[in-house]
């Protein structure tokens, strides 16, 4: 191995876009606004808030500071922060959530590509019958998908071959500018449409009739998933931080810009739905399936601004999947650099190849491929599952265990404070939710995830 200097962010603002590109993807955009509509709408979002208080803001720091601490790879700094191996398994659980989340995740990712496409080419023009069929078409056709998912994966490996500052640093601070601008233009040329108010009023006038535990349940898995909590991207991000940066203030900006996404997402979404009378709580469809027609109905009156939003649309779509690919993939690539003493350029090489490998047979599942078929779920569903559903929360509690049970209090105070430079007067906040909030929350995701609640 050729010895390189171990990377790190150039600058602050580097830090907070970069970590919020990680945060920031289809969680936010995607399944942030579908959770939102099957939820009641303001309810769920007034208690996904509290949620991310105090639930994901005390998992990030977790992350943070094990990360920062340990300056190295997920696997490894589990194992020296604690000084024992048997808590470095709990990194190569993260690992392995994020290699198998990047694995199927780049072929939804892929599917935004394909999206941006027939959108520019006018092929999403149609009636809601002629929308679902083109997509059951797409996801079930042997190439197309297929190619989406390398062209993605390879796009992410152009950035993460180039390092921290010069690819992952680079890029946040080019694509995360590009995200908000047209989140903005979005937001406003959607609630400028006829009866934009009801799809307003349903995002910010909560009904506490609907308040319920299954609402709980889905605010608190949301806030874990959106915040990409569990999956080593926060850990692996932070052990590029500097010993000076400042990790409650980092993990208090990245929860913020994330939220805003997820709340500009849904006034883009809702408003627009609510204009032409269609019902919010499509579910995982409403991207793909329900918003194209909706967007051909909305701006019936002027199509080029119909067809100018659907591009803009998943063009927002695929910047957010691919910072947050782009984050997942720098956990796998930080640690086959480290762990197998092989360069950057060929750590990122390898993983791209096997992620992709993986990836196209979870979109070739799609196509009803008996053989990728196990117990009636494709082999795309299983990796969803599996992850989001076990490996994510297990993940999640056991580093609450860690951090607020076994290591030193006074190590996780000196990390939290800058070894004293900085104010603590929202430590005993912090350690409260860690010790007793974080893992009673993670492990009711757990069993409400599994069916058990």
């Amino acid at each position: 191995m050729t010895h390189e200097k171990r990377g790190s962010f150039g600058s602050r603002l580097g830090i907070i876009l970069a970590t919020a590109g990680s945060a920031v993807g289809l969680g936010n955009i995607w399944r942030f606004p579908y959770m939102t509509g099957q939820n009641g709408g303001a309810i769920f979002i007034l208690v996904y808030l509290l949620c991310v208080l105090f639930l994901g803001l005390p998992c990030m720091l977790n992350e943070f500071i094990i990360g920062r601490h340990a300056q190295t790879n997920t696997a490894r700094a589990y194992g020296i922060i604690s000084g024992r191996k048997a808590w470095k398994l709990v990194g190569y659980l993260g690992v392995l959530t994020g290699f198998m989340i990047a694995s199927y995740y780049a072929v939804v990712s892929g599917w935004c590509l394909q999206y941006i496409v027939a959108s520019g080419i006018g092929e999403l023009k149609g009636d809601s019958a002629y929308v679902q069929q083109y997509f059951t078409s797409f996801i079930s056709h042997p190439i197309k998908p297929v190619f989406w998912t390398v062209f993605i994966l390879f796009l992410s490996h152009l950035i993460i071959m180039r390092g921290i500052q010069n690819g992952v640093e680079k890029a946040s601070k080019l694509m995360m500018p590009t995200l908000f601008i047209l989140l903005v233009i979005l937001v406003v040329v959607a609630c400028l449409l006829p009866n934009a108010w009801r799809g307003i009023a349903f995002m910010f006038h909560p009904d506490f009739s609907k308040l319920s535990g299954d609402v709980l349940l889905s605010a608190m898995g949301q806030a874990f998933y959106s915040l990409s909590i569990g999956m080593g991207c926060l850990c692996t991000y932070a052990s590029y931080f500097s010993k000076q940066t400042n990790l409650v203030k980092s993990a208090v900006q990245v929860s913020v810009i994330d939220t805003f996404v997820a709340i500009l997402a849904g006034l883009i979404i809702f408003p627009t739905a609510f204009s032409v009378g269609v019902n919010p709580d499509s579910g995982p469809s409403l991207i793909f399936i329900t918003l194209p027609n909706v967007f051909n109905e909305a701006f019936r009156q002027v199509p080029i601004v119909g067809y100018l939003v659907g591009v803009a649309f998943y063009v927002l779509l695929s910047v957010a999947a691919l910072t947050s690919l782009i984050s997942i993939h720098e956990v796998s690539t930080a640690f086959v650099h480290e762990e197998f003493k092989i360069n950057r350029k060929t750590a990122s090489r390898w993983v791209t190849l096997i992620c992709a490998f993986i990836g196209v047979f979870c979109s070739l599942s799609m196509t009803g491929w008996e053989s990728l078929q196990i117990g009636g779920k494709s082999l795309f569903d299983w990796f969803d599952f599996i992850t989001s559903n076990i490996l994510l929360p297990t993940g999640g509690l056991l580093t609450s265990v860690l951090v607020g049970w076994v290591l030193p209090k006074t190590l996780i105070r000196s990390e939290y404070t800058n070894n004293g430079t900085l104010r603590a007067t929202s430590f005993a906040w912090y350690w409260a939710c860690v010790k007793f909030v974080c893992p009673v929350c993670i492990a009711l995701i757990f069993l409400h995830q599994l069916g058990i609640l």
